[in-house]
């Protein structure tokens, strides 16, 4: 059994619910639009509907929730998260360009805009859930998953604040309602960033202790584990060790990742990389949102499909991540004893490059990928080239061949938005026993070292890369870890973070935005020049954080302080 979640609520509950009355009243009229507080207080359907409908949050921004309202961070939508770092560029902006070039302010944060308002809205829906659980007639052991459960959920959404904007505001159990003062001082101090993780992550505590550790019929699979409680804190304590926060320790982030390890339940899927992201339900996939039909995302194959296909090529990889990709043997491509010939620059290489990337070449849907000039039909000598990737590349992973690419409508979007997976909690693991211990040490409790986490995930069946060889010193595996994140968790909502936590930043997010020009010669060969795909990409110091939007700084009368520099 799967949970599904669909945008609006009153359709899940509206059979539950009747009307009568032995006299009209036209002034009191029960509106059809929304669920009346009385039945979520006393109706255990409707209240649980209620609490699953919480991981899904407002529509609070044009072009988002195609198809369902938004989860956590970003996921599924036209223009990704990638686009707003070194893996992407949306290929027709919708508000990510002035991200990429250091534009953003509090007035217009762009594609980022959102997550403020909609983690403080959850929050306070949690806090409400919380409020009534205690006098809903459920049995007592449905009644502590379900305290688990909002928990969760409320502690989500303060890690997608804390990984925006640093420290936040803390809302413990308030429930705050139209008739309070609403310019209470308690509702606008932020904590520091240290006090807000370690909020969260004992929620993640207590979370953990009270939820399940399977899904099962009693729970559908979509709703929280005490492995995602773990997987969150691990993250959030990786988090709160990086230089950015400096506010926890690694080892602490260590015993974390341990903690899910430890459950003995999870491990690296063997059924294909590509495949991974395809399917519902692996053992490698810990918590994730899941998509059906009437509850679909957007349909990723047409919006970020080749032009020569009738796709609107979305979110287009940069050049910045393909040449990161390592050739086959393990050496990166600036390694002139790696084997790599710039006359074929997409051969022998990391298997997770043709998972990831189309590129010029690549088979899909039975025909070749042609994205050069003059004539290919993937390029602006194809049909719709308003719609050819500015990069000269095109998105591959999270995209089913089964799924149509032309008239999709109803009939795609079902494919899951992993949030945790196995390979990120070895990556953590990795990178705090390599930053606690060293690459080759076993943590008291642990059965691994950073480099065998690593080799883990290098060994996937299907990728087959070489392992990591013993020997190697703490900063060469500092590099090898962040090269596998980069690689690995590639388009998953890592690397915006991943480059601010290290503070990289202002290295990574100031190279230019690179795509590749390629020719076809008279002889059939082709020939590849570089160029920059979107000009002015620039960060500043202020960018390590978002803005807090300027309406929320007015809504405050001033008192909620902005973050510096804007």
């Amino acid at each position: 059994m799967k949970l599904q979640y669909k945008t609006p609520l009153y359709l899940i509950m509206c059979g539950m619910l009747s009307i009568t009355a032995c006299k009209k009243d036209f002034l009191n009229v029960q509106p059809t639009d929304r669920i009346a507080t009385s039945a979520i207080e006393s109706d255990t359907a409707v209240f649980e509907a209620f609490v699953t409908n919480r991981y899904i949050g407002e529509r609070l921004q044009d072009k988002e929730g195609d198809g369902s309202n938004p989860g956590f961070g970003r996921g599924f939508e036209y223009s990704m998260w990638s686009s707003l770092t070194d893996e992407s560029i949306y290929n027709n902006d919708d508000a990510t360009w002035l991200v990429q070039r250091g534009q953003l302010a509090p007035e217009n944060l762009g594609g980022a805009g959102v997550l403020w308002g909609r983690s403080y809205r959850s929050i306070r829906e949690c806090n409400y859930a919380l409020s009534l659980l205690p006098n809903m007639p459920l049995s007592a052991g449905h009644k502590t998953r379900i305290e688990g459960e909002l928990k969760f959920i409320r502690a989500f959404r303060y890690q997608d604040l804390i990984r925006n904007y640093g420290g936040v505001v803390l809302m413990g159990d308030k429930v705050t309602n139209l008739t309070d003062n609403l310019q209470d001082p308690s509702l606008f101090k932020r904590a520091s960033i240290k006090e807000s993780i370690d909020y969260a992550t004992a929620q993640l505590d207590d979370a953990a202790s009270k939820l399940p550790l399977n899904n099962d019929g009693t729970w559908m699979l979509g709703r929280a584990t005490k492995g995602a409680a773990l997987a969150l804190k691990s993250r959030l304590l990786l988090y709160a060790a990086s230089p950015l926060y400096n506010a926890g320790t690694w080892a602490n982030a260590v015993t974390a990742a341990q903690a899910v390890i430890g459950l003995n339940k999870y491990g690296i899927y063997t059924g294909g990389y590509g495949n991974l992201f395809l399917i519902n339900e692996t053992n490698e996939t810990i918590f994730a949102r899941l998509y059906t039909k009437n509850a679909n995302h957007t349909h990723l194959e047409i919006a970020n499909g080749p032009n020569g296909y009738g796709g609107w090529a979305g979110n287009t990889p940069l050049q910045n991540l393909v040449d990161d990709y390592e050739m086959m043997d393990g050496k990166p491509i600036t390694d002139p004893t790696s084997g790599y010939d710039p006359t074929h620059p997409y051969a022998n290489r990391d298997p997770r490059f043709a998972a990831t990337v189309l590129y010029n070449g690549s088979i899909y849907r039975g025909q070749t990928i042609d994205a050069f000039i003059p004539g290919g039909k993937d390029s602006k000598d194809g049909p719709d080239n308003w719609n050819t990737t500015k990069t000269g590349y095109y998105l591959k992973k999270f995209m089913n061949d089964a799924y149509p690419l032309q008239n999709p409508w109803g009939n795609a979007g079902f494919q899951p938005w992993i949030y945790f997976r196995y390979a990120e909690i070895l990556l953590n693991f990795a990178e705090a026993a390599n930053e606690a211990y060293g690459p080759d040490a076993v943590p008291s409790g642990s059965t691994l070292s950073a480099r065998t986490a690593i080799n883990q995930i290098r060994s996937r069946p299907g990728i087959n890369m070489p392992a990591l060889a013993t020997g190697l010193s703490q900063s060469q595996m500092r590099d090898a870890v962040r090269y596998e994140r980069r690689v690995e968790l590639a388009f998953e909502e890592h690397r915006f973070y991943d480059v601010r936590r290290w503070k990289i930043a202002d290295v990574t997010e100031n190279k230019p935005a690179g795509g590749m020009i390629i020719t076809k010669n008279a002889n059939g060969s082709f020939s590849y020049t570089p160029k920059v795909a979107l000009d002015g990409r620039s960060f500043a110091t202020k960018h390590y954080w978002l803005p807090i939007p300027r309406a929320e700084i007015q809504a405050s009368g001033g008192q909620l302080q902005q973050n510096t520099g804007y």
